[in-house]
């Protein structure tokens, strides 16, 4: 009860505080809507499946992009770390296109693929693929020395090696550019469907810019803070359960 208070008096503030300045004509109600008018819109869009239908097919398209990119990301990841020639090509290519923006990704979807679910998936990939990559050469660039020839003094050799040896000790980093990859996938997504229009599914950011379109400022408030809130679920039950669990197989949690 004592956690439930907090948010309950802030959100309660935040409705006052908000109806003052609209009657004071500060703030305008047509701009940035008041917390219940969000709610409002939730409470509907819920009742009627609108927002679980795009709430399934987003998560959907995002989960695909996301382990297809991990699958394309993290096996190049360890051969630019175990090769030079990649090194110096893929990584340097890779080290650009993580600079490049998610949105500029999608002309190029549209013109290769068209309005289809394959464009949307193509961007979703492009924001993974290079994350993981350079997170996993990363790791394995950082691993000490002394760990690979201890390994070879006791008789490892090539796969071995990789496998029993630079994996576990480059996880804690490859974990961390999961979950970096996790953020520019849902970045890339949120800019594939708010272009992309997929008349078999309508997803988070079609809702986002409809709402846009009818000026109903609710919606697009409403949207963003479900986008806000499956991130965090994602974080909660996926990643925070596996930093946890490697800094526990190396000793490093608190």
């Amino acid at each position: 009860m004592k956690r439930m208070l907090l948010p309950t008096l802030l959100f309660g503030g935040l409705v006052v505080v908000w109806e003052l300045l609209v009657r004071a004509n500060i703030w305008s109600p047509v701009m940035v809507p008041s917390p219940l008018s969000v709610l409002e819109y939730l409470w509907r869009a819920g009742a009627d499946g609108t927002l679980g239908a795009a709430m399934l097919v987003t998560v959907r398209r995002l989960l695909l992009g996301y382990v297809i990119g991990l699958l394309i990301g993290l096996p190049l990841g360890f051969m630019t770390a175990r090769f030079n020639v990649c090194k110096d090509t893929l990584g340097v290519v890779a080290l650009g296109l993580q600079t490049l923006p998610s949105v500029c990704w999608v002309p190029l979807a549209l013109l290769w693929f068209g309005q289809t679910e394959a464009a949307t998936l193509f961007v979703v990939i492009m924001g993974t693929v290079w994350s993981a990559l350079i997170a996993t050469d990363h790791g394995v660039r950082t691993i000490p020395p002394i760990y690979v020839r201890a390994a070879m003094t006791m008789g490892s050799r090539r796969l071995h090696t990789w496998v029993k040896v630079i994996l576990p000790a480059s996880l804690p980093f490859i974990v961390s550019g999961m979950k970096q990859g996790w953020a520019f996938a849902w970045r890339s997504l949120m800019a594939a469907e708010i272009y992309v229009t997929i008349l078999t599914g309508f997803g988070l950011g079609q809702l986002l810019h409809y709402g846009r379109e009818l000026h109903a400022m609710d919606q697009v408030l409403g949207v963003m803070l479900i986008i806000i809130l499956i991130g965090l679920l994602a974080d909660r039950i996926l990643f925070s359960p596996c930093e946890r669990a490697v800094y526990r197989r190396w000793g490093t949690a608190k």
